[in-house]
């Protein structure tokens, strides 16, 4: 019985690496040309000594200079990693920002958007960091934005360069403000909480890939 797995998006991560290295380049300082671009001339790439710690997702239980908190009242330490955080240049407000990448591979690709139920997802992923941010203490505007990159094909030739050992893909870029709502978060910490310690499972969603997993593990027990 093959356990729930995910493949490694090693292309998605290295265009955040990229992205990243984009806003790098002025953090601190100014805003983005791609900011300016999109009429954010007023926020600028957010610079702070924990931030690296804070992208690191898969370490972020690792303390307080990561990005998680305790929640108290489940001792519950929750957290993750975040692509970028954006800062209002006269307020000092902080907003999120999640680097997404994908490619259309419809014959008449249309913008990407929010829209979609596995996108819900990524909303989700959005307040659950405004929770923590505002844990940290700082001020966190409810505004976030997703920077996307859609990898192109309809008119493009090929990828391969003059240079053989060399290949490239044009993206179009997009920028999508998304206004979140972290009232949910407390109270399903609470819900985790209980449901971990219960003495019985919970029904599962259609969806979930681990319900058929922990089905196949009872019969064969059985």
């Amino acid at each position: 019985m093959k356990f729930p797995s995910m493949p490694p998006f090693n292309i998605n991560s290295n265009t955040d690496r990229l992205l990243k290295r984009d806003f790098d380049s002025v953090r601190g300082f100014g805003p983005h040309p791609f900011m300016v671009h999109h009429g954010l001339d007023n926020l600028k790439p957010f610079e702070h000594p924990d931030l690296e710690r804070w992208m690191s997702s898969l370490h972020f239980g690792s303390g307080d200079d990561y990005f998680s908190v305790v929640h108290d009242e489940t001792n519950i330490r929750f957290g993750g990693g975040i692509d970028d955080i954006w800062e209002h240049v006269t307020t000092g407000q902080l907003h999120i920002v999640d680097y997404k990448s994908t490619s259309n591979q419809s014959k008449d690709p249309k913008p990407v958007s929010l829209a979609g139920k596995w996108k819900e997802g990524y909303k989700r992923q959005i307040e659950m960091y405004q929770w923590i941010l505002r844990r940290k203490g700082f001020d966190v505007s409810d505004t976030a934005y997703f920077v996307y990159v859609d990898g192109l094909h309809v008119g493009m030739s090929g990828m391969l360069e003059e240079n053989p050992r060399y290949a490239s893909m044009r993206f179009a870029t997009s920028l999508l403000v998304y206004v979140g709502d972290d009232s949910w978060v407390e109270d399903t910490l609470t819900e985790a909480k209980f449901i971990l310690e219960g003495s019985e499972c919970p029904d599962h969603d259609v969806d979930c890939e681990y319900w058929p997993f922990i089905s196949q593990v009872y019969d064969c027990l059985c």
